[in-house]
């Protein structure tokens, strides 16, 4: 059902190419052609300049969009005299930022998946902040957060603006309807959709969803690229800019007791609205929101031997200044086959100098079949130790590697980070797995000091046999 939901919904889609310009109109003729901002805007609609960018960044990473709008956006948030104190702060328990300042050992974290979300809760009121790092004032770092929804925005009024970060949406069950001021994106499971910061949206249950669970990436650093494809080539492999898909314009006109919810310096602020801020009527511009299917990544592998570095997985990253480093990569774990021979086929044992957040959108995880479950979390830090568990490492040891696997049910994902991910305190209070390290214990140790190898040593794969 989910799948004909979505399909249907593409009729409301436009392809192009991530990073590149997109355009739309709702009305003929609302988008001007010649220029920007005509003295005389077509329809008498207010031209307004959303950037993304400094006005002054190279071309190559500059991001834009002139939006053709109803009102302009100044009245859609608080603008009378008392505007100062119109917004008042939200007290969210569960949806925090950084920097924290509790205790955070070098350990490995796993956190359990969130219950289902009430009928009377929103995406608002159900997020919950896993993980974070960096800092939104200063646009470093990042934040991990899942939600568990059963009503959508929408029924309240509500629409949000977070002006600190991008918004990465992952759905992990159930379809959401992702409205923007652009128009609106349809996701469901194995999916996501990706906010610029900046813009307002509003999260609503999908059709035929009575619920929705998931995890939603807050990236405070730069905006979000397709990592260059080098040896791998120019046609495909990995995540094709083409499969990124932009809404097309829809606009309301309406008016009513409305709420806006604004994060800012990561704080979070309730506001009165008079007017819907879905009144954009044309736009075009290449700082937009877009979805994507990951069911469509062109995984790459090995077809001989060893396991590859994890980063074949890239779909997109947010990089730093420093070449090759990122603020954060998003990295995916799809269904995929795997014919390494004379190989130790899952992750390797490893200590990196980036730091992990895992989680699962969809069956099992190869490194941890039995124990990591749709909807949790683990975190792996700078420098902690992590790897297969212990029926992991004996599989592994044991199976036949002349035959190739096909690996199905299976899609899990990994936000990877230059900065150690900081568990909030919610988290470690009401979430914390601290039995996760014990799957480690069933690791036996194999040393045999009599146990001498060949005299020649086998290649991983040869090539001469037949």
């Amino acid at each position: 059902m989910l799948r004909s939901f979505a399909r249907r919904a593409e009729i409301d889609l436009q392809h192009g190419g991530y990073g590149g310009f997109f355009h739309s109109e709702a009305l003929a003729g609302a988008l001007p052609r010649k220029q920007n901002s005509p003295q005389q805007p077509p329809y008498g609609l207010y031209p307004e300049l959303v950037s993304g960018t400094a006005f002054t960044v190279p071309r190559v990473k500059n991001r834009f969009s002139w939006l053709y709008r109803i009102r302009p956006s100044v009245q859609h948030s608080p603008h009378g005299q008392n505007a100062f104190d119109s917004y008042d702060p939200l007290n969210h328990l569960t949806w925090v930022s950084p920097p924290f300042f509790h205790a955070c050992p070098p350990v490995q974290f796993r956190f359990s998946p969130i219950p289902e979300g009430d009928a009377n809760v929103d995406f608002i009121d159900g997020t919950v902040t896993i993980a974070a790092n960096g800092d939104p004032t200063g646009g470093d770092g990042c934040s991990a957060n899942v939600f568990a929804m059963g009503a959508s925005m929408s029924s309240r009024g509500r629409f949000l603006r977070n002006s600190d970060a991008d918004t990465l949406i992952l759905p992990q069950n159930g379809a959401l309807e992702v409205r923007t001021e652009f128009g609106t994106l349809h996701i469901e499971p194995q999916e996501l959709a990706l906010i610029p910061r900046g813009l307002v949206f509003q999260v609503n249950l999908g059709s035929g969803s009575k619920s929705a669970r998931g995890y939603f990436l807050e990236n405070f650093g730069d905006a979000f690229v397709i990592p260059d494809l080098g040896p791998i080539g120019i046609s495909g492999g990995l995540a094709h800019p083409r499969h990124f898909m932009a809404p097309v314009a829809k606009y309301e006109e309406a008016e009513g007791d409305f709420e806006l919810i604004s994060k800012f310096l990561g704080r979070v602020y309730t506001s009165p609205l008079q007017q819907s801020p879905f009144d954009v009527v044309a736009w075009y511009g290449n700082l937009v929101p877009v979805k994507y299917d990951l069911r469509l990544f062109n995984a790459i592998n090995t077809v001989t031997y060893d396991h590859p570095d994890p980063s074949i997985g890239t779909v997109m990253s947010s990089y730093t200044n420093t070449p090759g480093l990122a603020n954060c990569d998003f990295v995916i774990f799809p269904p995929r086959w795997v014919a390494s021979e004379g190989t130790f086929r899952p992750p390797w044992f490893h200590r990196n100098v980036m730091s992990e957040f895992m989680g699962l959108l969809h069956g099992s995880y190869d490194a941890k079949p039995d124990s990591f479950k749709p909807g949790a979390s683990s975190i792996h830090n700078r420098h902690v130790p992590h790897g297969p568990d212990g029926g992991a490492v004996k599989a592994g040891t044991e199976n036949d590697t002349t035959n190739p696997e096909r690996y199905n049910n299976t899609l899990a994902f990994m936000w990877e980070t230059r900065l150690p991910w900081h568990p909030t305190e919610y988290a470690l209070q009401s979430l914390h797995d601290v039995a996760y390290p014990e799957c480690w214990g069933s690791v036996s140790k194999r040393f045999d000091p009599t146990a001498r190898p060949p005299s020649v040593e086998p290649y991983g794969f040869d090539g001469t046999k037949k």
